[in-house]
């Protein structure tokens, strides 16, 4: 696949995987991409995964019409992009290693390999030649690893932006670009929005008109859409005026009280209200939607003395990736001490810019009227 006259695509689509970095489901698979640029002289970007090593191998053979490459451009060190360095340097053993310092400690550590004479290191705004294609590096440290570089080709004017602009599912499954591409950032890369927003303002410098991502598709149209959603995700801002209530519930009747919530809500005219078990529903897709939306709702059993586990286990995820700027409210259930309300927003302490309300819902045990009337009061203060 050509991305442009002397871009070509040799990444390849992995179908059989079940769990991307053993955690995250990915029905549609993965993609893992590589390029290769023809010039003069011929630089490769990045490899793949070892599965796939001998595919990868051949198709940059064949986009090479057989010529050895000169470079082999490494971004970024994760074995989904690097396991084949070793593989490529047995086949093409006069090829030089375009990478950061960090990375060269890091093939080493990974592979055994000590690289330095081979090795051109690269850092901010360091460049390089092919002929009529000059490579741009600038570096994107812990976007979402140390070493991370990103590169610009100002003739054909593409950024090859390592794992920014990622997606999850291999490149042959039709869905939804936004969706995938959420999930994947804020499970992955959702930590470091500080890191992504000065990277964003660097390729903000750029003229680009295509990007090349490790993961997903290529982007050749409206980049300002996918650039935008970068930048909202990378602020921590509510991408969408709506309420996520997660529950976890043992007996039902802590899910009654959400689902009840959610009816009221909806009845007043919220734009989006969705509900979500935590024991039954896959956390990342949770955790994309307390993301996505401006108000969250955290509706628990009392368990223990604490909270249950699949709440505690969502709202550490929560606060991991840096939880802000959002209105949060509480339903608690206890038989005999409910405590859930207060270990939940203990848990949120570290987190900048709550507004909670100033509504909590109280079951003991089961709904009643006072319970359903704070209910009532919980919805009409998030509308």
């Amino acid at each position: 696949m050509n991305i442009t006259k002397d871009i070509v695509y040799v990444g390849v689509n992995d179908r059989k995987i079940d769990l991307f970095e053993g955690q995250y489901t990915v029905p549609e698979g993965m993609s893992y991409n590589s390029y290769v640029i023809l010039d003069e002289k011929i630089a490769v970007m990045d490899s793949v995964d070892a599965a796939f090593g001998e595919e990868w191998l051949s198709k940059v053979e064949k986009a090479t019409s057989g010529r050895a490459p000169d470079y082999l451009v490494v971004q970024h060190m994760e074995p989904d992009h690097s396991a084949n360095i070793v593989a490529f340097l047995n086949k093409y053993p006069e090829a030089n290693v375009v990478t950061s310092a960090k990375s060269v400690t890091m093939i080493k550590n990974f592979f055994g390999l000590d690289i330095k004479e081979k090795a051109v290191v690269v850092g901010e705004g360091s460049t390089l030649s092919l002929g009529r294609h000059t490579l741009t590096f600038l570096t994107a440290p812990m976007v979402h690893w140390p070493e991370v570089i990103v590169t610009y080709d100002s003739l054909d004017k593409v950024l090859f932006s390592a794992d920014g602009f990622g997606k999850f599912g291999a490149l042959d499954a039709d869905e939804d670009w936004a969706c995938e591409a959420r999930r994947y950032y804020i499970g992955i890369v959702g930590k470091y929005g500080a890191q992504v927003q000065a990277l964003l303002k660097k390729a903000a410098t750029l003229d680009i008109e295509i990007i090349c991502p490790l993961h997903g598709p290529i982007l050749t149209e409206n980049l300002g859409y996918y650039i935008g959603l970068y930048d909202t995700w990378s602020s921590y801002r509510p991408e969408e005026e709506g309420v996520l209530i997660a529950y976890a519930s043992v007996y039902g009747n802590t899910r009654k009280a959400a689902e009840l919530l959610a009816e009221e809500l909806r009845s007043l005219g919220c734009p989006k209200v969705v509900v979500t078990d935590l024991a039954r529903s896959d956390m990342a897709e949770n955790v994309e939607d307390a993301f996505r939306y401006s108000k969250l709702v955290l509706a628990s059993t009392t368990y223990n003395g604490d909270v249950f586990p699949f709440m505690r286990e969502f709202i550490h995820n929560l606060t991991e990736r840096g939880y802000k700027n959002r209105t949060v409210g509480f339903i608690e259930n206890g038989s005999w001490a409910p405590m859930a309300a207060k270990v939940m927003r203990s848990m949120l302490e570290g987190s900048k810019d709550i507004t909670y309300t100033q509504a909590t819902v109280k079951l003991l045990s089961a709904l009643s009227d006072s319970s359903i009337a704070e209910i009532k009061a919980l919805a009409g203060e998030l509308v």
